[in-house]
């Protein structure tokens, strides 16, 4: 299974390599934007992809993007919970 994270276009860095600056829950990393080339890369500047081992796999629009990043979110904050009892359990068996 691939896991796509929502990042912005926010710049291109080099037209060439068809590379471009994406911000990713507030880090910005260069992608390849290969994938989702159908218009001039200068076009999409602002837009939302789906990031994957830096490359743009595909297009999202902000809703979506906005929807993906919170499940995230929420799918990080679950695992932090689970941790916390895991780490509460294994404290509680060495007690005893």
């Amino acid at each position: 299974m691939c896991l796509g994270i929502p990042g912005q276009i926010v710049a291109v860095t080099d037209e060439t390599r068809m590379m471009a600056l994406a911000e990713v829950s507030g880090v910005r990393r260069e992608v390849n934007v290969a994938c989702v080339l159908d218009r001039p890369i200068g076009d999409l500047v602002g837009e939302w992809a789906l990031i994957h081992v830096g490359f743009a796999m595909a297009l999202i629009d902000a809703d979506e993007a906005a929807k993906t990043l919170e499940a995230l979110r929420d799918l990080g904050e679950a695992q932090e919970a689970l941790e916390a009892m895991e780490a509460g359990q294994k404290a509680l068996e060495g007690q005893s």
